[in-house]
């Protein structure tokens, strides 16, 4: 299933929220840099699915698409 994601970094919580179908809005702690942000992304969205999750694109942009492997 591939999802799109819109972050914004730098909050004051690291939270998910799904808006509608296929697509969220993740804030994170972390900010853009040393990849600091993905790295927590990626975990984040792992333990929300309980599964794996890879990025299709978007690693340097605020919409991501990312992919949740079943």
């Amino acid at each position: 299933m591939k999802i799109q994601v819109n972050v914004k970094t730098g909050r004051k919580n690291s939270e998910i929220k799904k808006i509608d179908g296929n697509i969220f809005h993740v804030d994170l702690k972390s900010k853009p840099v040393d990849n600091k942000a993905n790295i927590e992304l990626i975990r984040l969205l792992s333990n929300y699915f309980n599964r794996s999750v890879v990025f299709v694109s978007g690693l340097k942009s605020k919409k991501k698409i990312i992919e949740v492997i079943d």
